[in-house]
């Protein structure tokens, strides 16, 4: 997947941590910069896009890399 400017491995937390640690780390970034993250739980498949759609992120990509999944995540 295409190299971002922040990653994040959320994998192990529960839903609402993977979003709001998500949240925190897009703080950071400046507007049009990516952050990678790996998820491995089955609630964020709904929470990330809902959480992008609310922010005003976009959610450029999406895969799945050692049994979690990833998320490319722009910064609005």
């Amino acid at each position: 997947m295409t190299d971002a400017d922040a990653d994040l491995d959320a994998r192990g937390l529960l839903c609402p941590l993977p979003v709001l640690k998500a949240r925190k780390r897009l703080q950071a970034l400046a507007p049009g910069q990516t952050l990678r993250m790996l998820a491995d739980d089955p609630a964020a498949v709904i929470d990330v896009p809902h959480f992008c759609a609310e922010a005003g992120h976009a959610l450029v990509g999406t895969g799945q890399e050692d049994g979690a999944q990833v998320y490319l995540i722009r910064k609005g």
